[in-house]
């Protein structure tokens, strides 16, 4: 299975310096990699982004993404952005479930789950993240938290769990520096993977992300352990050299 790299951009960017990024990315990647590669753009620039992919063949490797998807199909939900029309601006990916979602608008499990659901339902890819915070973490719980995090999805979106992608994301470690060790990384992700196992005999095709910090210093030590399928970045990808020197690192 292919690892996945995929870059959350958060709530950053600029005409002028999405191209600049889309650029010199398109450079860095001029022979295919050994890796799937996504970028999670801001709602806004989606169809500036899928315009660059467009124009620059080295950019055709790159998978389209958001960062946030409506539960509802259609409708009076002023501000909101569907499932269908994120899939008519070119999209393959949307993040739901994102820390700072569940923490700034209150995001709860069963809505996390609910938005997963109306991805699948258009052929969108929902990548799904979930982690436990500082607190939870020294409290003993990061298992029990990220279990009934994933056990809210499992339940909601039945034998369609195998299409998903899973990010595990410590709160603790996004955007601080503070990065999980590989060998701390791997424990949940292996917890993560029992849990899909007993939930599909397709838990396989099930790629499970690490975010929390990924650079391009420690890239290589996360993506070596058997089960992290890939990252989901923050910082390092609004910097191509840092970008690409984690896709180099993401082997097969």
């Amino acid at each position: 299975m292919k690892k996945l790299i995929a870059g959350n951009w958060k709530m950053n960017g600029s005409l002028a310096t999405n191209e600049a990024l889309m650029l010199a990315l398109a450079q860095g990647l001029s022979t295919r990699p050994d890796c799937d590669i996504a970028v999670c753009v801001p709602a806004i620039y989606l169809a500036q982004v899928q315009a660059l992919k467009s124009a620059h063949l080295g950019l055709s490797v790159i998978e389209l993404g958001a960062q946030d998807v409506s539960a509802q199909a259609a409708g009076a939900y002023t501000g909101e952005v569907s499932a269908a029309m994120l899939k008519d601006m070119g999209c393959r990916y949307v993040t739901v479930g994102h820390s700072e979602r569940r923490q700034y608008h209150f995001e709860t499990d069963a809505l996390v789950a609910d938005k997963a659901k109306a991805a699948l339902a258009v052929g969108l890819t929902p990548i799904v993240c979930i982690g436990e915070t500082l607190a939870e973490r020294e409290a003993g719980r990061t298992e029990e938290v990220v279990k009934r995090q994933l056990a809210a999805v499992i339940h909601t979106n039945g034998h369609c769990i195998s299409e998903i992608v899973l990010a595990y994301e410590p709160v603790w470690a996004i955007g601080t520096g503070k990065t999980a060790s590989p060998e701390e990384a791997q424990a949940v992700h292996a917890v993560l993977r029992a849990q899909l196992k007993a939930a599909t005999d397709q838990s396989a095709r099930v790629k499970i992300l690490y975010g929390g910090s990924m650079n391009a210093a420690n890239a290589a030590l996360l993506l070596a352990q058997p089960d992290i399928d890939g990252g989901l970045l923050g910082g390092a990808a609004l910097k191509a050299p840092d970008f690409l020197t984690i896709i180099a690192a993401a082997h097969v």
